[in-house]
């Protein structure tokens, strides 16, 4: 009998060895509140800086703590800064750190810290980049003041320090932040909720994370990233099982105690146990996207990805995915739908059913000729996975020369780092899930960005895109605001850096033993184990 590629036998002894990984942290913590969690992919890159897979953007949140956060209303909030002072043309600001931030090494956090683990985010960081562009001087007066000088004002300082993605702002100590920003920092030292145990990682298979003594939470409500962060559980165990079929027994069983994103398959038998909840906890939920390389042929060749853009049909991909209509939705460009700056800019050419011959015709005239075209697939990524075989059967069909070659999640998000061409261990396209939250405007859609090779993966260069994006970092008027975000979704189309292929509302399943889990992405502090 086979189980979704795994005979019974196998099944068995994945199962085995999963419970045989936890068996030491089990024995370690006895009469510890331990969360079992089984992240959608395994945590391959620890530090936030080197790499913006979102599985490491949540595991940072529980290392560490950020100067600013966002409340559930998608505005700024100051998270381990104290107060903000400004000045009169509000070109120099004034960031006080509040009493009792530690970090997990037992040393105080210093605003020389914070200023170095600016500079080491800004290094890599695209909204980082742009923050150090207006600044004049960034420095440390005393151990709690944070000073920027600005070359001129700056509305979104806080915003731009307190983002989600692709890089959130970690503090660290300075002795690690001062180390090469293109290379992994040696150790996780933090000042967040949790602890990171690397003495009990097992790569593949398990990341520990302990309550950290010395964390003194905000008193102001929780929200995406800001407020009160109260650990209720000793222990967080992320248990990587690559098999759904086996992290879906272990939940039911109550082995483990929440999945993060299992797949629409298996989303039935899930909810027909009354021991469990199902449900969207990130109500922005889930951009799915296929990124081109700019950089190398064939998709440095503008016309040829505009071409493709018109070919995709979002309802196919969608499908594809799940046939549950109510897991997700199309007619997708840029902004999340329902967020203030979403528009359909652009959507009356695009999307619909692919009309193959005229698409044909488009990339002929585009001057391809065959060239080889390399598709990363993440066979253990759930929603990727499936957006690379549909768009590679949509190449095909196209008459494109496409390579599908399949590789792990962890793999992938190193080698989309790869600027090199194909025989240098490059690639052309990669499919990407994009957290909603992180496209609610142009000061943090990074996919929007012309930045070239300093920007997120793909490196498109775009002088009207980065154009439009400054002018609405300058322009206060909401109504102006929305404006300027439709040309930069129509120039967005025009220069097509990525396949928008639709939204989906990312389902979670855990045991109801677990209550008080937070919206947004995945969360371990204010939720109870009872």
């Amino acid at each position: 009998m086979k189980t979704r590629g795994l005979t019974r036998r196998q099944l068995i002894a994945t199962t085995a060895a999963t419970l045989a990984l936890t068996a030491p942290s089990i024995a370690r913590a006895q009469g510890a509140r331990v969360l079992k969690f089984v992240p959608y992919v395994d945590l391959a890159i620890l530090d936030p800086i080197v790499n913006t897979a979102s599985q490491t953007r949540t595991h940072s949140f529980l290392v560490f703590d950020t100067l600013f956060g966002l409340d559930f209303n998608y505005d700024v909030q100051p998270q381990m800064v104290a107060g903000v002072e400004q000045n009169a043309d509000k070109t120099e600001w004034k960031l006080t750190l509040r009493d009792g931030l530690m970090f997990h090494d037992g040393t105080p956090v210093l605003a020389r810290d914070a200023v170095a683990s600016i500079r080491r985010w800004a290094a890599r960081d695209a909204t980082g980049l742009t923050v150090m562009a207006v600044t004049d001087e960034l420095s440390a007066p005393s151990d709690k003041v944070i000073r920027f000088r600005l070359k001129k004002p700056y509305r979104l300082l806080a915003e731009s320090l307190g983002k989600l993605a692709p890089s959130p702002l970690a503090i660290m100590p300075e002795r690690l932040a001062k180390l090469d920003p293109l290379k992994p920092v040696p150790e996780l030292i933090g000042s967040g909720p949790f602890r990171f145990v690397a003495s009990e990682r097992v790569p593949g298979a398990r990341v520990v994370y302990e309550k950290f003594q010395g964390y003194v939470p905000r008193q102001e409500a929780p929200g995406f990233s800001s407020g009160a962060k109260i650990v209720n559980v000793d222990r967080v165990e992320w248990l990587t099982m690559p098999e759904p079929a086996t992290a879906v027994s272990a939940l039911q069983t109550g082995e483990v105690d929440w999945i993060e994103a299992p797949p629409p398959d298996l989303l039935p038998q899930l909810r027909r146990d009354k021991a469990l909840v199902v449900e969207a906890k990130d109500h922005t939920g889930v951009v799915a996207v296929m990124r081109f390389n700019t950089l190398i042929p064939p998709f440095d060749n503008q016309a040829l990805r505009r071409a493709l853009l018109a070919a995709v049909d979002q309802t196919e991909f969608m499908q594809a995915f799940s046939g549950d209509t109510n897991l997700w939705e199309v007619k997708y460009g840029l902004f999340t739908p329902g967020t203030p700056m979403a528009n359909d800019a652009g959507f009356d050419h695009l999307f619909g059913p692919t009309d193959v011959a005229r698409a044909k015709t488009e990339i002929a005239a585009s001057g391809y000729k065959g060239e080889k075209i390399m598709v990363m697939l993440p066979t253990d990524h759930p929603v990727n996975s499936v957006m690379s075989q549909v768009a590679g059967d949509l190449f095909k069909r196209l008459g494109l020369n496409v390579e599908l070659t399949a590789m792990d999640a962890g793999t992938m998000f190193q080698r989309r780092n790869n600027k090199g061409p194909l025989d240098k261990g490059g690639w052309n396209a990669f499919p990407s899930a994009v957290g909603g939250i992180d496209a609610l405007d142009p000061a943090d859609a990074f996919l929007a960005r012309g930045n070239g090779q300093a920007g997120w993966y793909g490196w498109p260069t775009s002088t009207e895109l980065e154009r439009l994006r400054d002018a609405w970092i300058e322009e206060p008027d909401l109504a102006k605001q929305k404006k300027i975000c439709v040309d930069l979704q129509q120039t967005l189309f025009d220069v097509a850096p990525h396949l928008p292929l639709g939204h989906i509302m990312q389902q979670t399943a855990y045991r109801r033993s677990v209550t008080d889990i937070l919206p947004g992405f995945a969360k371990f502090w204010n939720l109870k184990k009872v």
